[in-house]
């Protein structure tokens, strides 16, 4: 059996209590919510924290305490977003990294519209982030909102900036960005380095969509808050774990395995 690699955003920069009351957002609501989405089967935790008034930050000392209370309850994989909140420098989008030195990261491979607002990530900006990847020996998760983010990350692959084995995130039906079909995620598929491992994100109403699709492409799947609160149309989810144990329940039905933090680990040499 094909092993199924299950990532859960339990929290984003931008979902608020507002669209979903269950959303954690204390260091103490995220460590259980990534307890219970270990349990449920999810092997990585994509990670975005927040101040204490609910704000997204790049705080090393509030990522730390998050990792800290997780660490505490399970060994699930913590990937820190290098994405941030819209408006966030890109030296206070690095810092964790440098100073944290956790085993994933995403890391943004261009430029993007997001909603009404942006999202800037320049050349060099990206090859700075790749060389402090490598230097705290971070697994990066290349986050392509575009088709033309590929091919920028097949750059920094020529440059030496990049190693394998890559991992990518296909982030599709972000508004102004491009939307989810399985034509696109085909597209995109073809796009990317031979044996890259690739984690479908599909945002809002796309989110079960992009499942079944990395199920039919051999990609890999991303569920959480971050994403998408609703667990179906008009009905909010109880829980990130509730849209993580709908992701195993038909990945099992595919045939797949489920794989555990563990599993991952040893796919990419992480530190553990």
């Amino acid at each position: 059996m094909a092993k199924m690699v299950i990532t859960c955003a339990c929290t984003g920069a931008e979902t608020t209590k507002a669209q979903n009351p269950a959303l954690p957002v204390t260091p103490e609501e995220i460590a259980e919510a990534a307890y219970e989405a270990w349990r449920a089967g999810a092997a990585i935790l994509h990670l975005h924290v927040r101040d204490e008034n609910g704000k997204p930050t790049q705080s090393p000392a509030v990522f730390k305490k998050a990792i800290d209370l997780i660490r505490a309850k399970c060994d699930i994989i913590v990937e820190i977003t290098t994405g941030g909140a819209v408006g966030d420098t890109a030296e206070e989008r690095l810092r964790p990294i440098m100073e944290l030195e956790p085993e994933m990261a995403s890391l943004d491979c261009g430029t993007v519209n997001f909603g009404n607002d942006y999202i800037v990530n320049t050349l060099p900006v990206m090859r700075k982030f790749a060389e402090e990847f490598k230097r705290h020996r971070v697994q990066p998760t290349l986050e392509c909102f575009d088709l033309g983010h590929v091919y920028a990350s097949q750059m920094l692959i020529n440059e030496g900036l990049l190693e394998p084995p890559y991992h990518y995130g296909l982030v599709l039906n972000v508004p102004g960005a491009v939307p989810y079909s399985a034509d696109n995620l085909e597209v995109f598929k073809r796009a990317l380095p031979a044996g890259a491992h690739f984690t479908v994100m599909g945002i809002g109403r796309a989110s079960l969509p992009a499942q079944y699709g990395a199920i039919a492409t051999d990609g890999w799947i991303r569920v959480g808050f971050e994403d998408n609160v609703y667990y179906s149309k008009g009905v909010l989810a109880k829980s990130n774990a509730e849209l993580v144990e709908r992701a195993v329940r038909i990945a099992r039905e595919a045939q797949f395995e489920i794989a555990s933090s563990d599993d991952v680990r040893k796919m990419f040499n992480l530190k553990g």
